[in-house]
């Protein structure tokens, strides 16, 4: 009874802020930023780039990169298709829209268009410099004074996701996690309303991608609030015989970004317990293969509307290895030299 009490509390409360910031956004101009890039095997620092140009306006547009003109750029195409970088994205709630098809390269015309006639206010990057051909990518942005800059997050990168898929000792710079970043990511969370069907689902949700993305928002629409556990790295490891590639800390921050996801179990079991059930109000426990000891009655295969998972995206990375291994050593150098 105590807890339905709580549950009401926190849900008027939670009507009241919204009352409240309707109210005020009435008279609040609307900002457009604008962040565009790859996003190939997009990850919690991508993420975590989103949330921190968001704050820099009140609406976030990213533009995707065609698959053609990354390949025209780099040499080789990306490991994730057009569409699949795309659905990345629009799964992260820090992003208002997607622009597929961005050229890798924008040029002035480009910039200015974006500027000038398609209602974006102010184009937003790392704060590493971004020069091709001895050219500022951004200098028209800038030249208006319509350019902001937002700092990396240290400890993470495509090329690092890369180096660990290929096993390359000594690749990956150690994330150093706070509290401020988790708070951060956490922004938005609500307990569930006192009428609302809590669905639970866990996993390890290594190297988050679209296939888990697509699968979360098919088990949310089995009730009203999905609750996401998070195995730690210990339970992977007994479960697949292996340490996940990304630790519990960065796997909670990929799944928090996802906007499907309603709050997440840090550290979740293995087995359903009935002090879970009991405790966060379960109706249904989603799966995705066997039904996790202890769900009982409470069990509901979902099936993946994608047919991407980590098995075929390591699948992926192998049959590019060498290719891979190049460009590996030569964006591990320029990261390398970069935060020295």
């Amino acid at each position: 009874m105590a807890s339905l009490v709580q549950d009401a509390l926190d849900y008027a409360a939670e009507q009241t802020q919204q009352a409240l910031a309707a109210l005020g956004s009435s008279t609040t101009k609307e900002t457009t930023v604008w962040m565009d890039g790859a996003f190939d095997v997009m990850h919690f620092g991508h993420a975590n780039a989103f949330r921190q140009g968001r704050t820099l306006g009140t609406r976030l547009v990213v533009g995707v990169n065609s698959s053609s003109t990354i390949e025209q750029a780099k040499g080789a195409p990306p490991l994730l298709t057009d569409e699949e970088r795309c659905a990345a994205v629009k799964a992260c709630k820090f992003v208002d829209d997607v622009v597929p098809h961005v050229p890798y390269v924008m040029n002035e015309a480009y910039v200015r268009d974006l500027l000038e006639n398609k209602g974006i206010d102010y184009i937003v990057h790392g704060d590493d410099p971004c020069i091709v051909d001895g050219k500022d990518v951004y200098q028209a942005a800038k030249d208006l004074g319509r350019y902001k800059t937002i700092p990396r997050t240290e400890g993470v990168s495509t090329t690092d996701l890369v180096g660990r898929l290929l096993k390359l000792d000594g690749t990956s710079r150690a994330f150093l996690g706070t509290a401020r970043i988790l708070s951060s990511f956490s922004e938005g969370l609500r307990a569930p309303r006192p009428t609302e069907r809590v669905v639970y689902v866990a996993g390890a949700w290594d190297l988050f991608h679209p296939g888990h993305s697509k699968f979360l928002e098919a088990c949310r629409a089995c009730g009203d609030y999905l609750l996401v556990g998070v195995h730690g790295d210990e339970c992977v490891k007994e479960r697949r015989h292996r340490l996940p590639l990304m630790n519990l800390q960065e796997r909670v921050l990929s799944v928090l970004a996802c906007r499907h996801v309603d709050d997440v179990l840090i550290d979740a079991p293995l087995n359903i317990t009935p002090e879970l059930l009991s405790t966060f109000r379960v109706s249904t426990v989603c799966h995705g293969g066997t039904a996790p000891p202890g769900a009982g009655d409470k069990a509901r295969k979902v099936a993946s509307p994608s047919p991407l998972n980590s098995s075929t995206l390591a699948a992926r990375v192998e049959s590019r290895r060498e290719q891979l291994l190049k460009r590996h050593r030569k964006k591990a150098a320029a990261e390398a030299e970069w935060y020295a």
